[in-house]
């Protein structure tokens, strides 16, 4: 038979601080730029903690690990890209003009997100193999569909070259858009939109039908 027990005095919950969303974007910012700088694996919570200014310690009770700052940095990245992205496929431009305008998101993109686009310019290979960070390689894939759909599309439509070799142009295309993200800084000389505008001169003048 059960013997009544004295009450037991109710154990302290540990305080949570919680970061306003103004401060934990900063702390992500500054993550991103250590990451993009140093490199995922070779970066600690405490680098990362002595960049923003704070003990290691503090930085656990915003973010559990390294990995959740980097998930959370690349997640938003992507889907801010996405919202963009999809929002020029769905507007039933032409091919030339689809091209246009995803050359330009993607420096709208490189200028908003720079360290989270270098980030993913060097891990997302690496990054893919692991479960938590699964949607990098299905977002490669959609990007891919939508690359080579369009430059499929123009050629079809005698917009582009018939003799263009399709993936190796997206390929040109792509790594020389997101390689922008090594050199350039936000706030510099040229705004993105003008950068878009010099790089699609150059390269449409490349692979647009030329008129008899």
């Amino acid at each position: 038979m059960p013997t009544n027990q004295p009450n037991q005095p109710t154990p302290k919950k540990k305080p949570q601080v919680t970061a306003s969303p103004e401060r934990r974007r900063e702390l992500l910012d500054t993550a991103a730029e250590v990451f993009a700088a140093q490199g995922y694996n070779a970066t600690t919570v405490r680098k990362i903690a002595d960049a923003a200014g704070m003990l290691a310690g503090s930085l656990y009770y915003h973010f559990d690990s390294k990995e959740s700052m980097l998930d959370e940095i690349l997640s938003a990245f992507l889907t801010e890209l996405w919202e963009g992205y999809d929002t020029v496929l769905a507007a039933g431009l032409g091919p030339r003009e689809t091209i246009e305008a995803l050359v330009t998101e993607s420096f709208r993109e490189i200028d908003r997100h720079r360290a989270a686009v270098a980030i993913y310019q060097k891990e997302s290979r690496t990054l893919c193999a692991q479960p938590r960070f699964h949607y990098l390689s299905d977002s490669q894939q959609k990007f891919e569909k939508a690359w080579l759909g369009t430059l499929e599309r123009g050629v079809a439509a005698k917009v582009f070259r018939a003799d263009l070799d399709i993936r190796l142009t997206y390929r040109f295309v792509r790594d020389t858009v997101w390689v922008a993200a090594s050199w350039y800084r936000p706030g510099g000389q040229h705004s993105p939109e003008e950068i878009a505008r010099q790089y699609l001169s150059m390269v449409l003048d490349g692979i647009a039908l030329r008129p008899t």
